[in-house]
Order: structure tokens, then C-alpha cells, then sequence
């Protein structure tokens, strides 16, 4: 099954062998479509071509034709959500479905499930929106890397994170406390990967499902990355994410503490292969029926 997140910043693909559950092969490409958004309100004309350019690179590699698609925070937000779908519809073919915080959650929680059975919270940071799922609830904060950023720029990112946490706090507040917290989207997947020694390049996800990271190594990856140069640092994080990983790092490091915790699991899987597990489920369904 092949399972396709259009997210604020990033375009992933994925197929699943439902068999195994294991990854046949899979893709992203950094395509910034919240770019600009927390301003205009609207996805603008750069991201749209991004995005199409990266769905017709992800063809080379897929059949996307039976592929299931969706878009969260970016497209939830924008005013012209429709309008851009129906041009990424026309110029690639692929239909991509806007889901809703609820739904989002549910397909985190799937993926994640197959590697957490305890009572967990699982945080998705993404670049719109940060998903807190706990096992028998969720909730979905308006407040993402990308989208922070542009609202505050990184000069004033951690007077913008503790305004903008205000709701993550009450909600804490109000949450009974959880065994584990389990961290999954990029920024807990590229601090794991680069305190492991992998760059970009060379992300092996089967290294990274399972990782605890500490609270002091989640400071020590951040001040290094600060201490490196521009291009040192894209080599461990990508193009296109250097200038958001501080950030991320420092609103994953807040939530942590603000559940009180002082470990978390790290898990790559996620949105993506949750829609494609999702979809492996309902194959079996219409199978045995």
C-alpha cells in the first residue's frame, strides 16, 4: 500500500507490505507548503509549484495511482485549500484529502501502536500544527515549526514558544500522567539520527524506531547545531530544514518538560505509514468479507 503526507513543510511517501508491516521504499522532499501562510492566510503560488514538482518526482519511484493522499495543518488553515487541490489534482493526478486533528491522531496512533502497547502520550511536531495524542484522547495546538517561525521569527522563538504553550500547559495540566512519551515527526528523528552519527544523507529509520532520548542530549545536540556553520549544519539536517531544527528542537524540548518528563521514545514511523497500515486493515476487511 502506498501512502502519501502532504504536511506544512515536508512531501512523504510511503508503501507498506502489509505483511510484514515493513517499509518497501519510501521518499520526501521539503517543499514548505506553510510557507508565507501564517501572513496571507493562503498557500502561495512558490509552495504550489514546490509541491507539484516533488509529486512528480515521487512518480518516478511509485504508482501512485491507487495511492492514498492527505494534507493536515497547511491546507486545514488556508483559504484557498480547495483551489490548490484541484490544481496539484490537475497537473499530477493525485487526489489528496485535507483530514482534521482527529483523524491525524488516529493515524499517528496506529503507526505508532505497533511499538507502544503502555499507557503513552505521543507528540507529533509538525510545521503547522503539534499533535499530542494520548491513548484514550488527543489534541491538536495551531502551532507548528514553520508556522511559529514566521509568526516570530528565530530571533524571538522562545518568547514566541512560551506564548504560544500557553494552551499546551492547561492541557498538560488537566492530562493524567502517561508511562511513556513517545516523540515521533522530524525534529525527534533528526536530533536521534545526529547523536547517532548519521547525516542526512544517510537517515536509516530502522536505527532510530526505539531510541531514548535524554533531556541533556536533546541540549547537546541543540548547541552544537548552533555552534555549526550554515552548511555543516544542512549536511546533518537537510536543505531547507536548517533554519527550522533550532526551533523545533527547542518547542520538543518544552513539551517535554512541560509533561514532565525527563526521557522520551523515539519512533520514525508515523502519519504516513499509519494511513498505509490503515489502508492494509481495510484490504484485509474487504478480503475476508
Amino acid at each position: 500500500m502506498i501512502a502519501c503526507d502532504l504536511g506544512s513543510n515536508t512531501f512523504r511517501v510511503v508503501e507498506i507490505d502489509c505483511e510484514t508491516k515493513e517499509r518497501v521504499r519510501e521518499f520526501e522532499k521539503i517543499v514548505k507548503t506553510a510557507e508565507g501562510s501564517v501572513h496571507s492566510g493562503k498557500i502561495n503560488d512558490e509552495a504550489v509549484e514546490r509541491v507539484i514538482s516533488a509529486i512528480h518526482e515521487a512518480k518516478e519511484l511509485f504508482d501512485l495511482k491507487d495511492a492514498k493522499a492527505v494534507a493536515t495543518a497547511a491546507m486545514r488553515k488556508a483559504t484557498n485549500s480547495d483551489e490548490v487541490l484541484s490544481l496539484i489534482f490537475k497537473e499530477t493526478g493525485l487526489m489528496i484529502e485535507i483530514i482534521d486533528g482527529k483523524k491525524e491522531a488516529y493515524y499517528v496512533r496506529k503507526a505508532i501502536e505497533v511499538y507502544v502497547e503502555d499507557d503513552y502520550i505521543i507528540m507529533d511536531l509538525g510545521g503547522g500544527s503539534t499533535e499530542l495524542i494520548l491513548k484514550e484522547d488527543d489534541k491538536s495546538f495551531d502551532v507548528g515549526i514553520v508556522t511559529i517561525v514566521d509568526k516570530y521569527s528565530l530571533s524571538n522563538i522562545e518568547e514566541g514558544i512560551e506564548k504560544e504553550f500557553e494552551f499546551i500547559k492547561e492541557f498538560a495540566k488537566s492530562a493524567e500522567q502517561p508511562k511513556t512519551f513517545v516523540a515521533t515527526a522530524g525534529t525527534p528523528t533528526t536530533v536521534a539520527a545526529f547523536l547517532k552519527g548519521m547525516d542526512y544523507n544517510h537517515y536509516d529509520h530502522k536505527k532510530i524506531n526505539g531510541m531514548i532520548l535524554t533531556i541533556e542530549q536533546i541540549d547537546s545536540a541543540l548547541l552544537q547545531l548552533l555552534e555549526m556553520s550554515e552548511d555543516e549544519r544542512i549536511r546533518w539536517v537537510g536543505a531547507g530544514r536548517d533554519d527550522l531544527i533550532i526551533a523545533g528542537i527547542l518547542m520538543f524540548k518544552k513539551i517535554v518538560e512541560i509533561f514532565g518528563f525527563s526521557d522520551v521514545l523515539v519512533i520514525d514511523d508515523g502519519l504516513r505509514e499509519g494511513v498505509a497500515f490503515g489502508m492494509c486493515d481495510s484490504s484485509a476487511s474487504s478480503y475476508i468479507s
